[in-house]
C-alpha cells in the first residue's frame, strides 16, 4: 500500500514545481482528485504560485469551483496570493465551466420540463430580521411563475437581493429551453420596455472589472451548515400535547415542524488587502453593486487596473511537511492569514403538505432555470436538504447573516392553452445589454 507521501503524485509534482512530471503525470491521473486536506492538485499550485503549473492545470480542464477542507475555492486562494494573471485565468476558467456544466444538463432539464404539465403558480417573499427596526424596511414579493413546455416565465417585483441592497421595478424573467445557449435567458424590464438577454459568454473588460473586484475587497464564504439539521414536529398544547398542523393559503392541510440545527457559518479574509483597500472597499462594492463604473481611467480613457501584489515569502514548506500534517492543519503555504470567522443560528419553520400538486423534484427543476437570482438560488440549495413528506408549502431560510425570508407557496393550478405571448419578447421593447449588471 501507496504512503501518503506517494499516493498524490500530481500534487507532489506541483509542490516540487516539476513541470515536465506533472505534464506526463496528467496523461493518466485524475485532475480533480483532492488529497488528504481537500486541496486538489490546483488549490496547491495557486497557493504555491506555481504560475507554470496553474496554466498546465487549467488546459486539463482542472475545476475552479471546488472547495478543500477548509472551505476555501481555488479562486480565493488565488486572491489571497495576488498574482493577477493566474486570477483572471481561473475566472475565464469558471465562467466556462459553469457554462459547460449548464449545457451538459440542459437536455435533461428540458426533458423533465416537459414531462411536467403547464401550470401557474405564486410565491409570497416576506424578508425579516431579528435586528431592531430592520424588518421595517426590508421588501416583500410576490413571484408569478409561468410554464409552458421548456419555457418558463417569473414575474417579481424584487431584482435581487443581497448585502442589504434590493432593487424594486417590473421585471420578468425568460426561459426558452428550445432556443440557443446565447438566447434562452432574457429579462424584461416592464417599465423601461427593454430586454436583457442574460449573458452567455462574458466580454473580456467585464471579466478585468470582475478581478478587479476581487481584488479589492474580502474574500467571503457563507454557507449554510447541516451537519446537525434536524426537523421535529411543531406541537400545541400544554398538558395533552398534539402535533401541529396549519391550513396554509387557505387550501394545504400541512404538517408543521422546527428546524433544529441550522446554521449560516460565514468566513471572511482580507490578507490581501492594504489599509488604503478597506478604506475604499464599502464604496467599490456599493458602486459594483448599483452597476455604475468602479474603474479609474488614464488620460487615454483606459481603465487603470489593479497590479499583482509582491509574492508572499516563501514559506519553505517541504512536500513531506505538508502531506504528513495533521488533518486540515498543514502548514501555512501562501499569505499570512488576516481571517475572522462567525456562525449565526436561526430558528425556522417548515410547513410540508402532501396536497399540493407539484412534487419537489418537480420545484427544483423550475428552480434551477431561475437560479441567476440569488435569493432563489438559496431557496433552491434548501430545498435539496432530506425535508420529511411531502411538498414545503412553507419555509424559512436565512439569506443573509441577519435576515431570513419566508416563502409561501400561495397558489397553485394546472392550465392548458397558455398563451405563446407570454414567453416572447414584446414587439415594442428595445435591448438593452447593460441594464442587469449582475446577470
Amino acid at each position: 500500500m501507496a504512503s501518503e507521501n506517494d499516493r498524490y503524485p500530481l500534487h507532489k509534482a506541483v509542490f516540487e514545481n516539476n513541470l515536465k512530471n506533472l505534464s506526463r503525470l496528467l496523461r493518466k491521473h485524475d485532475v480533480a482528485e483532492k488529497d488528504i486536506h481537500g486541496n486538489t492538485a490546483l488549490h496547491l499550485a495557486v497557493m504555491l504560485g506555481r504560475k507554470e503549473c496553474v496554466q498546465l492545470l487549467l488546459k486539463h480542464d482542472a475545476p475552479v469551483k471546488v472547495k478543500n477542507g477548509l472551505g476555501w475555492t481555488v479562486l480565493a486562494e488565488a486572491v489571497s496570493y495576488g498574482n493577477r494573471p493566474t486570477i483572471s485565468s481561473l475566472v475565464r476558467k469558471f465562467r466556462q465551466q459553469s457554462r459547460e456544466q449548464m449545457e451538459e444538463r440542459r437536455p435533461n432539464l428540458v426533458k423533465a420540463l416537459n414531462k411536467i404539465g403547464d401550470f401557474y403558480m405564486e410565491l409570497k417573499w416576506d424578508f425579516q430580521s431579528w435586528v431592531p427596526l430592520v424588518s421595517r424596511i426590508l421588501p416583500s414579493d410576490i413571484c408569478k411563475i409561468y410554464k409552458s413546455g421548456a419555457n418558463i416565465r417569473l414575474d417579481t417585483t424584487l431584482v435581487d437581493f443581497s448585502d442589504m441592497r434590493w432593487e424594486r421595478g417590473d421585471i420578468s424573467f425568460i426561459f426558452n429551453g428550445t432556443a440557443p445557449p446565447n438566447e434562452s435567458l432574457t429579462v424584461l424590464d416592464n417599465v423601461l420596455k427593454i430586454y436583457q438577454m442574460v449573458k452567455y459568454e462574458e466580454s473580456e473588460i467585464e471579466i478585468e472589472d470582475e478581478v478587479d473586484l476581487l481584488m479589492s475587497t474580502d474574500i467571503l464564504s457563507a454557507q449554510i451548515s447541516t451537519k446537525n439539521i434536524s426537523f421535529i414536529r411543531a406541537q400545541s398544547g400544554w398538558i395533552f400535547r398534539e402535533d401541529k398542523k396549519e391550513l396554509v393559503a387557505g387550501q394545504y392541510e400541512s404538517d408543521l415542524y422546527v428546524v433544529h440545527g441550522l446554521v449560516l457559518e460565514s468566513k471572511k479574509r482580507r490578507e490581501h488587502l492594504s489599509h488604503d483597500d478597506l478604506q475604499k472597499n464599502k464604496a467599490l462594492l456599493e458602486s459594483f453593486t448599483k452597476g455604475s463604473n468602479m474603474q479609474n481611467f488614464d488620460q487615454n480613457g483606459i481603465p487603470v487596473r489593479r497590479l499583482s501584489l509582491n509574492p508572499p515569502p516563501d514559506k519553505n514548506v517541504t512536500w513531506e511537511q505538508y502531506i504528513e500534517s495533521e488533518l486540515n492543519n498543514y502548514p501555512r503555504l501562501g499569505r499570512d492569514l488576516v481571517y475572522k470567522e462567525s456562525t449565526k443560528s436561526f430558528k425556522a419553520t417548515i410547513a410540508m403538505s402532501s396536497d399540493f400538486p407539484l412534487s419537489v423534484e418537480m420545484l427544483l427543476n423550475v428552480l434551477e432555470v431561475i437560479a441567476p437570482f440569488k435569493h432563489f438560488s438559496k431557496l433552491r440549495d434548501f430545498i435539496t436538504f432530506k425535508l420529511p413528506t411531502g411538498f414545503p408549502v412553507k419555509v424559512e431560510i436565512p439569506i443573509l447573516p441577519t435576515v431570513t425570508a419566508k416563502i409561501t407557496f400561495q397558489e397553485f393550478e394546472f392550465r392548458e392553452n397558455m398563451s405563446d405571448d407570454l414567453f416572447r419578447i414584446p414587439l415594442d421593447y428595445t435591448e438593452d445589454p447593460s441594464r442587469f449588471p449582475d446577470l
